[in-house]
């Protein structure tokens, strides 16, 4: 009996993403009515195959009512309410949400319906309700915009291409990089890859390497990955440091005889001891009247960085100083920042300063604002401050001994410093009164040793002395926003000014707040803007010296709004300030470039220039802004797991900061390094996530895992690349 053959009838390929393709041409031919052989063209597709997948989904298309056939054969895209533009943002498991001011609730992405979409881009969704929950869901149908397109990552490589694995755990697609473009890099280096193109058959985009940045886990590697992975530069341009060195710096007879001068005035800094840039000075002098003048006097970046020169580009470009854990990248070469701009003691330097007359209640009385050349009598770190403020001293000694070191202070320093105290201790009293909010949080700060190795970790907290120097600096920004920003009879101008801006916290946000904290026995009030800010001082409050404190206190500032740039004033809430400028720090700080700028321009009598320039440039800065706190986050979070990698046999008792389905996360009390313990290696029961209880819930015991418990663990996994710590769970 003879076999029988089956043929198979070899199919065409099956074209990818085809729904995506079909409405991105059609939405962006929104106006036209296209046939599917129009839409073939469009999506470089001609064999038979792949033009009967595409009428075939068109008729699905259609009948799910995304297009609708305007005349036989002919569609067109659906614009209605299901489309909107927004922004993505994509997570560890490669779903994303959809975030866009026109909906009420963020729309969940699958990964299936990204299409290409990554973390940050801008696009168009496709948005409807799920059948099940009644919950926003959404597809990717254009790119409008990319957030970026470099991202660091390690390179693995075959014979003929290589793939960059990026670090980025929001970046879901390796990077394909053909052997030509590897650009001298070898297999196993960290670098900077660029994508060139992501072709529409591909389920990966294509690449370069544009930068070699070295061996993985080597120091100066992971730092300069962390700027890149942010677009954050690690160095100057050498026309940039030329540019800074042609500068004149010498102070001369005419541009003094421009300014006032309070070089006679004694003046004095206070930073950190371990500051190289000092952009602010205050100035102490006692009236006849018994009144206070008090200077709060800034660096006058604005004369050295003029308009239309590489200099201001880079400023600009930049935007911001970036604080590393060992290191900082400033906004302008350190000829400006730590020499001529820099307000180091017993120089004369050119200023821009806030001069106010205060009485004993430290009310203003008169206030003054222009150019200045001043001259700073001590330069004092904040510790050196604090003692003079702790023991009161009033003495006057060739050999002070103060935080150990020998020093030579004046009398009227010391007595200038107390006094400053006093009035700095009476502008918190009312600001508070009337309803700031104050996050007195711990900074974590490390040791380091001659090779930026963590030997230590220790905690930098806001004493006396800082909140001295705050005070005053939260005074002349907001005195110089209202100089310019309202009249003398309290109505708003019209100027455009620079803005430092800060919403009210989000109704949905405190809502959560309030569930979570709820477990911990703390209420917050929201009827008004009052109770709001009241409840959460007191909150915050409540929770010093508790296990609970550090998360608390994290996830009411992720409650409250992000404060920005901008030229349309809104107030600050969390200063409860109605006009707020960044008028103090132009060495580090853009924004405040911008405000000495136009604050010299009204002085001069200049007219309101036009905002939407300014606007621009505040939407640029806060952009930066952003982008340098993350990288500054992910510094300490490389130098925890860094310190943690030689305690891998120490048990640390933590507190759980979160919980998710596929495990908690613990901070440690004592060093506030935070780790995940997998749910899969939590041995002494079978868990599930609850979310309600924000618990992992044991199924045979019913033991709970929940937000704000302690517990005890030890070191499971550092690891430097993807700055992830795993924990063991022990008790």
């Amino acid at each position: 009996m003879s076999k029988k053959r089956f043929h198979h009838k070899k199919k065409g390929n099956i074209v990818k993403d085809l729904s995506a393709k079909i409405l991105k041409v059609l939405n962006k031919n929104s106006q036209k009515s296209l046939n599917y052989k129009q839409i073939s063209s469009k999506i470089n597709v001609n064999d038979a195959n792949a033009k009967q997948q595409i009428l075939q989904k068109l008729i699905e298309l259609k009948q799910n009512k995304r297009i609708e056939e305007t005349e036989r054969g002919k569609f067109k895209i659906i614009q209605n309410e299901h489309y909107h533009i927004g922004i993505l943002d994509v997570t560890s498991n490669k779903n994303a949400y959809f975030i866009t001011d026109s909906l009420e609730h963020d729309a969940f992405i699958p990964t299936i319906n990204l299409n290409r979409g990554l973390d940050g881009d801008t696009v168009k969704v496709y948005v409807y309700r799920r059948k099940n929950n009644n919950k926003f869901e959404g597809e990717v149908i254009e790119i409008i915009k990319r957030a970026k397109t470099e991202f660091v990552g390690v390179l693995q490589m075959s014979e003929n291409f290589g793939f960059v694995l990026p670090d980025n755990n929001k970046m879901y697609a390796d990077i394909f990089i053909p052997k030509k473009y590897t650009n001298g890099a070898e297999h196993g280096d960290k670098v900077l890859a660029t994508i060139t193109d992501w072709p529409e058959n591909s389920k990966n985009p294509f690449g370069k390497i544009a930068t070699v940045l070295g061996k993985p886990g080597e120091h100066d590697t992971e730092i300069h990955s962390i700027l890149l992975e942010y677009g954050l530069p690690y160095e100057f341009d050498k026309e940039v440091e030329q540019d800074a060195a042609k500068l004149t710096t010498e102070i001369t007879a005419k541009e003094i005889s421009k300014r006032r001068d309070l070089r006679k005035t004694l003046t004095f800094t206070i930073d950190p001891k371990d500051a190289k840039d000092f952009d602010d000075a205050l100035s102490f002098k006692v009236l006849e009247n018994g009144n206070y003048e008090i200077g709060i006097h800034i660096a006058d970046v604005s004369h050295y960085v003029q308009p239309d020169t590489i200099l201001e580009e880079e400023a600009y470009n930049r935007a911001t100083s970036v604080y590393l854990v060992d290191r900082v990248v400033p906004m302008l070469p350190e000829i400006l920042s730590n020499g001529v701009c820099s307000l180091r003691p017993h120089e004369e330097k050119l200023t821009f300063s806030a001069v106010f007359e205060m009485d004993e209640k430290a009310h203003i009385i008169k206030e003054w604002f222009g150019r200045t050349v001043t001259y700073s009598d001590q330069r004092f770190a904040y510790e050196e401050a604090q003692e003079i403020i702790e023991t009161k001293s009033d003495r006057i000694s060739e050999d002070v001994s103060i935080s150990g070191k020998s020093y030579t202070v004046k009398k009227e320093i010391v007595t200038a410093t107390l006094k400053l105290d006093e009035l700095a201790k009476k502008l918190r009293i009312r600001r508070m009164q009337q309803g700031a909010i104050t996050f007195d949080r711990v900074e974590v700060k490390f040791n380091l040793n001659e090779n930026a190795e963590p030997i230590g970790v220790f905690f930098k907290e806001s004493k006396d002395a800082n909140k001295l120097i705050e005070e005053f600096m939260l005074l002349a920004n907001r005195k110089v926003a209202e100089f310019i920003g309202k009249n003398k009879n309290g109505t708003p101008t019209k100027n455009t000014f620079i803005y430092r801006v800060h919403d009210e916290p989000d109704t949905e946000k405190l809502a959560s707040l309030q569930q979570i904290i709820n477990k911990f026995g703390y209420k917050i009030n929201t009827q008004t803007k009052e109770t709001t800010s009241n409840s959460l001082n007191k909150l915050l409050n409540d929770v010093q010296d508790k296990p609970e404190k550090n998360m608390i206190e994290t996830l009411t500032i992720r409650s409250m709004s992000k404060a920005i740039y901008t030229t349309d004033n809104i107030g600050h809430y969390g200063l409860a300030f109605d006009y707020y400028s960044h008028f103090t720090s132009p060495i580090r700080r853009y924004p405040d470039v911008m405000t000495h700028r136009l604050l010299q321009h009204y002085i001069d009598g200049g007219k309101s220039p036009k905002s939407a320039p300014y606007e621009i440039k505040c939407e640029h800065s806060s952009e930066r802004e952003m982008l340098a706190a993350k990288a500054e986050r992910s510094s300490i979070k490389y130098m925890q797991i860094k310190y943690m990698q030689d305690h891998k046999d120490q048990e640390f008792k933590g507190v759980i900061s979160g919980v998710t389905e596929w495990g908690i996360y613990i901070e440690i009390i004592e060093n506030k390094c935070e780790g995940m313990v997998r749910i899969r290696d939590i041995k002494d029961d079978y868990y599930i996530y609850d979310e309600k209880q924000y618990a992992l819930v044991g199924q045979t015991t019913k033991d709970l895992l929940q937000l704000g418990d302690e517990v005890t663990v030890k070191v499971k996994n550092t690891d430097l690349e993807r700055k992830h710590l795993d924990f063991y769970l022990v008790q």
